[in-house]
């Protein structure tokens, strides 16, 4: 991946889409004192150096859940018997297809992976635990939290602003 250089305008391009990705590229502009043009052309560098992976509309979980039935969210640590690179990379590429894994970190010491996950319900989570975790021989030991309140949810990713 080629380098970029980051000046100042485009550290407050990245503060402001990560606060509110939905602006026009006027209202944007408009915002940072640029020129649309200007403003165009820096956001469409910003992504095609991969700094901007996607724009997305974050829900909000409860509202969902409230309108959908219930929701249920937990943190799964799991732990595989063989910590190959063949046996990572394929626990890994079945959680990371998975509907309902949002999140799958690699993480080091302790378990191997940590899963954000969201289902329905129990039933949902017992499915989602049957099909990923326990039809995996490869999977020793697992350990779930269910959450009971999200007292924080952010998806900013901290930048150096001058």
């Amino acid at each position: 991946m080629e380098e970029i250089n980051l000046d100042a305008i485009d550290l407050r391009l990245l503060a402001q889409l990560q606060t509110d990705a939905s602006l026009s590229n006027q209202a944007l502009a408009e915002r940072l004192h640029l020129s649309p043009p200007t403003c165009l052309r820096r956001v469409k560098r910003l992504h095609e150096a991969g700094l901007i992976e996607r724009q997305v509309a974050l829900l909000q979980p409860d509202r969902l859940a409230a309108v959908q039935g219930h929701g249920l969210a937990c943190l799964v640590e799991v732990s595989l018997d063989r910590q190959s690179t063949e046996a990572l990379d394929a626990f890994e590429a079945r959680a990371v297809a998975d509907v309902e894994v949002q999140q799958c970190w690699r993480v080091s010491p302790g378990p191997d992976f940590m899963l954000v996950v969201h289902t329905r319900d129990m039933p949902g989570y017992l499915a989602l635990s049957q099909r990923l975790l326990t039809d995996d021989a490869n999977v020793r030991n697992v350990k779930a939290f269910f959450a009971t309140r999200r007292a924080k949810f952010e998806t900013k990713v901290p930048l150096a602003l001058t």
